[in-house]
């Protein structure tokens, strides 16, 4: 399997991803769900899953937090965001709190699978596997990423594919974007029910569908390459 990133930065990210968690939801009291919204839409997510130095290595979770807050914000306080942090930072983090165990556990889970961050929380958000915390911070953590690893393909397989989802969005209909894309529409349909790999797609068919539906190629794919 190939990895996201050298296996060196794999145990200061782990750190780095707790830290970044915890800070922004144990101590500035964002809600775990919008704090991965903030990570993805800052690119900040990109850059660590990639295994960016400056982002897995270079600083510490508290100084990614300040960071993200800055982009996302502009300096301007988010809501829910409080300074109470700051008694604590001397002694950050004495307490493992299931954000803190997230963030350790997610960043190994990420660069062993390689999936992107936006993947993974598309299947299962945050707060949801804040809820694994117990009996898994217990657990050794392959463990975790292997029982996480079949959630996540079994909420995969059971949801729409992303090409029927901007399908519907679009308001057409299998043979209206066959038509429209010139893609046979068996060819859809097998993409859709995931008989065929869209992401092994012929790069043709795939820029004739996202042309028909207004979107980018890698918005089609299901697990975009890192």
């Amino acid at each position: 399997m190939t990895h996201a990133y050298s296996e060196l930065y794999v145990s200061n990210a782990k750190l780095v991803l707790a830290h970044f968690f915890s800070r922004m939801i144990d101590d500035y009291k964002i809600d775990a769900d919008i704090v991965t919204k903030i990570f993805s839409v800052t690119g900040y997510a990109e850059q660590f899953e990639r295994g960016n130095p400056s982002v897995v290595a270079g600083m510490s979770g508290l100084e990614l937090a300040d960071r993200v807050l800055e982009t996302a914000y502009g300096g301007e306080n988010p809501e829910g965001y409080t300074d109470a942090a700051e008694e604590s930072v001397v002694t950050y983090r004495a307490v493992i709190t299931p954000a803190y165990w997230a963030g350790w556990a997610l960043a190994e889970y990420q660069w062993f699978t390689g999936r992107r961050f936006d993947e993974i929380f598309r299947q299962l958000p945050l707060s949801e596997i804040m809820l694994m915390y117990s009996p898994y911070h217990e657990m050794d953590v392959m463990t975790f990423v292997e029982d996480l690893e079949e959630r996540i393909q079994q909420a995969i397989a059971a949801s729409d594919t992303r090409l029927k989802t901007i399908r519907e969005r679009a308001g057409l209909s299998q043979s209206e974007l066959a038509k429209a894309a010139g893609v046979h529409i068996r060819s859809i349909q097998m993409y859709e029910q995931r008989q065929n790999n869209i992401d092994k797609a012929q790069g043709q068919t795939l820029f004739k569908l996202s042309r028909a539906l207004g979107c980018k190629i890698e918005d089609l794919l299901e697990s975009p390459s890192l």
